[in-house]
């Protein structure tokens, strides 16, 4: 073991053929903060608009039940 630690330590630790790195620039794709936000506000646009007009309908039907039978408050 004390061999084969010796044999390694004389070793040359430098490499046959040297390291070559590329540096390329990022893509750009992260959003910005203004896109970010219009993003959301269209999502929250669509979900208020459907709540909007679920109420009406919600409304308008309850109305019409109302209307056919109305409340009687002399009994």
């Amino acid at each position: 073991m004390v061999a084969l630690a010796a044999w390694l330590q004389s070793q040359p630790s430098t490499p046959s053929s040297p390291m070559i790195i590329k540096i390329t620039e990022p893509k750009n794709d992260v959003s910005g903060l203004a896109d970010v936000l219009i993003g959301s506000l269209g999502l929250t646009g669509v979900m208020v608009l459907t709540a909007v007009v679920a109420a009406g309908i919600f409304a308008g039907l309850l109305f019409w039940f109302r209307s056919r039978k109305p409340y009687d408050h002399f009994q």
